[in-house]
């Protein structure tokens, strides 16, 4: 299987709730959400917080699965080098719709070994903050 198939692969686990799948795409050593300077996770957003191997990554989806995910696509994929960028639509009942554009990172070996979310870290910051406050 090659990058690009790679990904869709994984967006189709994603939809199916297959993460066992999903992390064995990985190698051990990714860098999910690696960023030097994002609000996100200074504001303590669970599902944004840097991680950097494969338990980290089930912690993310373990997060995410606490989101109330309605609906989710992919709207294109877009390749060069050793990347695949996604354009992603998501609706969940903690923040509503959202797009969003992933990047996914691959070794020579095919294994993802980065990946980052771009989207509108107010907006999560916002829902985050609304969940803190009703607990």
């Amino acid at each position: 299987m090659n990058n690009l198939e790679t990904v869709k692969a994984i967006y189709q686990a994603f939809a199916t709730g297959d993460v066992a799948f999903i992390l064995g795409c990985l190698a051990e050593s990714v860098e999910w959400d690696k960023w030097r300077d994002n609000f996100a996770q200074k504001a303590g957003v669970p599902y944004i917080q840097e991680r950097n191997d494969i338990g980290g990554v089930a912690e993310f989806f373990g997060e995410v699965a606490k989101l109330g995910v309605k609906g989710a696509r992919v709207t294109s994929l877009m390749e060069g080098g050793n990347k695949i960028a996604a354009e992603f639509e998501i609706e969940a009942e903690r923040f509503g719709f959202e797009e969003e554009v992933h990047v996914w990172t691959f070794n020579d070996e095919g294994k993802v070994i980065g990946f980052r979310h771009y989207f509108d870290t107010a907006k999560h910051i916002e829902a985050n903050d609304r969940v803190n406050m009703a607990t």
